[in-house]
């Protein structure tokens, strides 16, 4: 063991600095050209009359067009190419991004909110994939954490980013269409840089040595022979298993809570605070602070435990809570604000130990074609938390039943976890 202590720490470092950083960097962008949506509502939605209703219709009907390449996308990444699948998605979304930022109209704006949806499509399974062709089980809910807190990161970089280019007023373009605009930029270009630098397998990757290669390889057979001694299952097999199932339903109401927080945050605290546009921007980075804490300290506490269904399920019950308190402080602004971002810090830490779940008990192609699942199925709890507040809060003038209807996600995700058959550790080594 302690001859090999020296190659598991040089494979293990190698391969985190190479690919982590990089595929964090493409969901920063990925995850802004998301959401900037959100920012720019406090400018859009007056300047293009549309009401709450319409505006969480087309801010969700992305999610619409999301579903439809995720089985696909997944599939794509395990038995052919992700450099190149990433590398052309993203091209595809960042021009998408571009023609956000000019519509006129409602329906021009559904259309190309759907369209950037499914550009986008396949981007998050295929790097979830990606992720066990490089990490161990042991490492993996690590690197899934530091992957995935771009959620966080790209909106504290992007609220005050937003807040700038909102004031923005060139070339008789208002603000909130250079945010679109100018946030298409980056994915075109790091979608061809991805063509050049992303490894598909670590059996080709020139910057391991032989030893580290083989270190990697050893740790993954092992948990193909402890699949296989499961049992094995077909793709379609896989997509009907209970707990695929389960865990589908489970990302669904997980992501309407996610994501109608995300989408509407901006827009509470403005009309919550009657702050300044440039202000609510500052203070919706907050939330994002705490909810980056909150990944990375689940994320290494699952890894270290090796239990995953509690560090799933736990975050989304307190997460619950947080937002019961949230919702009971409205008239308390800053009270308000610290339970957003006890919220934000359970709702997105879920995800870290969320994501190891299905590589648990499937395989390659199987457990590739459940992820893509498992994501379609979240992105549509993606359009229904967003419009649903929308609706809402047109109706009733408030976006308190809307928040309700967020929590009572929350505790059923929470349940259908638990409702998950219990997998042994990975074993380490």
């Amino acid at each position: 063991m302690n001859i090999q202590l020296p190659l598991e720490r040089s494979a293990r470092r190698k391969t985190m600095r190479r690919l982590l950083p990089f595929l964090w960097l493409l969901y920063v962008v990925a995850f802004l050209d998301r959401v900037n949506v959100a920012y720019a509502a406090l400018e859009m939605s007056r300047n293009l009359h549309f009401s709450d209703r319409v505006f969480g219709a087309g801010a969700g009907i992305f999610f619409i067009g999301y579903v439809l390449l995720e089985i696909p996308g997944a599939i794509i990444v395990e038995r052919w190419s992700a450099r190149l699948w990433i590398g052309g998605i993203m091209v595809c979304w960042g021009i998408t991004t571009y023609f956000v930022g000019l519509v006129h109209t409602a329906h021009q704006f559904y259309g190309a909110r759907f369209l950037l949806g499914a550009a986008e499509a396949g981007f998050y399974p295929g790097v979830m994939v990606y992720l066990t062709h490089w990490f161990r089980p042991e490492d993996r809910a690590k690197a899934v954490a530091l992957f995935i807190a771009a959620t966080p990161i790209s909106n504290i970089l992007g609220s005050p980013l937003a807040g700038q280019v909102l004031r923005l007023h060139w070339r008789g373009l208002e603000g909130w269409r250079w945010l679109f605009i100018l946030e298409g930029v980056p994915a075109i270009v790091l979608g061809f840089i991805t063509l050049l630098y992303l490894t598909d397998w670590p059996r080709e990757a020139s910057w391991l040595t032989d030893g580290e290669r083989g270190w990697i390889a050893a740790g993954l057979d092992r948990e193909k022979q402890r699949k296989a001694a499961l049992g094995s299952y077909t793709v379609w097999q896989a997509l009907r298993q209970r707990d695929v199932v389960l865990l589908a339903l489970a990302y669904f109401a997980g992501s309407t809570g996610l994501y109608g927080f995300i989408i509407w945050l901006p827009t509470i605290l403005k009309r919550a605070s009657g702050f300044s546009t440039g202000t609510v921007t500052l203070l919706a980075a907050l939330p994002y602070v705490a909810a980056l804490t909150g990944m990375l300290l689940n994320g290494w506490h699952s890894d270290r435990t090796g239990e995953r269904r509690w560090h799933s399920a736990g975050p989304l019950f307190a997460g619950g809570i947080a937002l019961i308190l949230a919702i009971a402080s409205t008239s308390h602004f800053w009270a308000h604000l610290a339970f957003f971002a006890l919220f934000a810090a359970c709702v997105h830490g879920y995800m870290t130990a969320f994501w190891t779940l299905p590589t648990a008990f499937l395989g390659e192609s199987a457990a590739a074609a459940s992820i893509g699942l498992i994501n379609s199925v979240g992105g549509l709890g993606g359009f229904v938390g967003p419009f649903i507040i929308g609706y809402l809060a047109t109706r009733t003038g408030s976006f308190v039943p809307g928040l309700g209807w967020l929590l009572v996600n929350l505790f059923l995700a929470g349940i259908l976890v638990l409702c998950l058959r219990r997998q042994k550790p990975a074993p380490s080594g």
